[in-house]
């Protein structure tokens, strides 16, 4: 139960913390560019995961055909 207050202590101080420095003109632009950032890095994860996945989506459509034309 200790480690759960602590936690939530934690979670509510950061927000607290990041409240006061989004205050700052130099926080905004921290903040800004910390979403650009995340932004890029999951654009890029997700064009990852659509490319392998019509990769696969590839290879397992030859090998569907060709387990349909020896069934046949």
């Amino acid at each position: 139960m200790k480690k759960i207050l602590w936690l939530v202590l934690g979670v509510a101080l950061g927000f607290v913390v990041a409240h006061q420095v989004n205050q700052t003109a130099e926080g905004r632009r921290f903040f800004s560019d910390l979403d650009k950032r995340t932004k890029g890095f999951t654009e890029s994860i997700v064009d990852g995961y659509r490319e392998r996945e019509s990769e696969l989506r590839a290879v397992l459509g030859d090998a569907g055909e060709a387990l349909s034309s020896t069934v046949k």
